[in-house]
């Protein structure tokens, strides 16, 4: 017997909809504003703990503290793994990971950006074994230091480890998996390593690693972002420390210069650019969390083919969690003549619900342009205006990893306190329905949160299309925006929906 979380209530779905017909008329009257200043709030100037917050930015102790504990739970992760208990509800490996780690992410990005990286355990062991130092500059960095070959030299690498590490979580069935989890955790290492070993600086971070990209890409939304305190200090630097580094410091990851940087998408929140500049002129500050997508991002090829494959493997999640996945993919074996662990008709599934996205999109993006007879490129329109996969991605995703971590978080302080699951058994269905019943926060309090969530992204995309869309019109055409724009609106009004649809659906559990 399976057990199932319930799905949003009608009433709150309902209000869902409404409000989203309502903020869609409203985009639609009222005129779209020029430009405008985005208020941000420097964290530094707080009083009482701007001093503070100042001080553990440009403390080396503090960074390498949290390395230090991270580092200590992915050991945890890796012995448990491989020498616990195969039973995954009584695995530290996979209760933290997959119910914990995986689920919580995402709204540490909201509230902390990238924070994640700078105290990722994989880059950290990787760093320690190529440059043996456990923070200061080695040089020389025992690196071949190549170029990263133009054909590498973006994202669709980190996109493709996605669509595989998708392929593993829910074809193959890693997150019931302890030994399997520690494996590919291990594997991440390996591919860190090897990446320090052969390339300058961090490839791995910038081009290859999956959840690195994701946290980059979601943290255009984040509502924190790491920049100069004074532009015009920045602006006046000839030495460039924040790029090049120090004596002590190493140079930028990521390859970024903090004076003209505008967006958080690859910036890791190592520190070193705010540990290394001679004037201590880069800090932490308050942000609106939709600017980037509005306005200061920029439109590339590859980046916009990551918003949308993230949108679709978020939405290939939820569709799997459904009671109905099962016989789907049973009547799809049934029908092409697949057996054992169906994993052919997983990957058509997989593979379908990818290319339904992205030929929609593409679709919807032809029509929009001839709609608004611009004399854009097709590439640049869909790059341009991919940006409202993101905070339809990132909404939905948070609303359903929002019932893993409040429903399925209820025994981690028994595989804290057993990490290896000694002499434990698989849970009852007892024990599956108290923790179903055991919930941190009323489950009022869970639609309500989900609820707001929806309806964010909802209208940070309507603010994306009235924006960025403006850029695709001219002349007589900006004065039937709603119109001439009524494709991608469309694909953000069919999405929102399907999202919708999905929330209100019974869940299953994920162990």
């Amino acid at each position: 017997m399976t057990m199932t979380h319930p799905g949003l209530p009608l009433s709150w779905a309902i209000f869902i909809f409404a409000s989203m017909i309502v903020f869609l008329v409203l985009a639609c009257v009222f005129p779209v504003p020029g430009k405008r200043h985005t208020l941000v709030y420097n964290l530094t100037r707080t009083p009482l703990v701007g001093g503070v917050i100042q001080r553990i930015a440009t403390s080396v102790w503090v960074l390498l503290s949290l390395k230090l504990l991270m580092v200590l739970f992915f050991l945890t992760v890796i012995i448990a793994g491989l020498s616990g208990t195969p039973v995954a509800e009584r695995n530290f490996a996979t209760v933290v990971t997959w119910n914990l780690w995986w689920s919580a992410l995402v709204f540490s990005i909201f509230v902390f950006g990238s924070a994640w990286c700078s105290v990722c355990p994989w880059d950290a062991i990787a760093h320690w074994l190529v440059r043996r130092r456990l923070w200061k500059r080695a040089e020389p960095n025992n690196s071949l230091n190549w170029r990263v070959p133009r054909y590498l030299n973006n994202v669709w690498p980190a996109l493709i480890l996605f669509i595989g590490l998708t392929w593993l979580e829910l074809g193959v069935g890693i997150t019931i998996n302890p030994y399997a989890t520690a494996v590919v955790a291990l594997l991440m290492v390996v591919l860190a390593t090897i990446s320090l070993a052969l390339f300058q600086r961090k490839a791995f971070c910038r081009n290859f690693c999956p959840v690195g990209r994701t946290v980059g890409v979601y943290s255009q939304l984040a509502t924190v972002e790491l920049r100069p305190i004074e532009p015009q200090i920045c602006a006046d630097c000839k030495t460039l420390e924040c790029y090049h580094g120090n004596e002590t410091i190493d140079a930028c990851p990521t390859w970024l210069v903090m004076g003209r940087l505008n967006q958080n998408s690859y910036c890791t929140s190592c520190g070193n650019c705010s540990l290394s500049c001679p004037q201590q002129n880069i800090a932490w500050r308050l942000r609106s969390p939709s600017v980037e997508a509005i306005h200061s991002g920029r439109p590339h090829w590859d980046e916009a083919w990551f918003m949308l494959g993230l949108l679709a493997l978020t939405a290939f999640h939820g569709i799997t969690m459904m009671p109905f996945w099962e016989d789907w993919m049973k009547s799809l074996a049934r029908l092409i003549g697949d057996s054992g662990r169906l994993l052919w008709s997983f990957s058509i599934g997989l593979l379908l619900c990818l290319a339904i996205v992205a030929g929609l999109y593409s679709l919807l993006i032809s029509l929009t342009r001839y709609l608004a007879k611009t004399q854009l490129e097709f590439r640049r329109c869909f790059a341009e205006m991919a940006f409202v996969a993101l905070p339809l991605a990132f909404s939905y995703h948070m609303a359903h990893n929002l019932n893993h971590l409040i429903r399925e978080g209820g025994n981690l302080w028994a595989v804290i306190t057993n990490p290896l699951g000694n002499g434990t058994l698989p849970l009852t269905m007892m024990e599956k329905h108290q923790r179903h019943m055991q919930m941190w926060l009323s489950q009022d309090l869970l639609y309500l949160v989900q609820t707001a969530l929806m309806i964010f992204g909802f209208i940070v995309s309507l603010q994306i299309i009235r924006n960025r869309g403006h850029k695709l019109l001219s002349g007589e055409a900006q004065n039937l925006w709603g119109f001439r724009l009524s494709p991608i609106l469309l694909f953000v009004v069919t999405i929102m929906s399907f999202h919708l649809w999905m929330l209100m659906q019974p869940m299953i559990m994920r162990m």
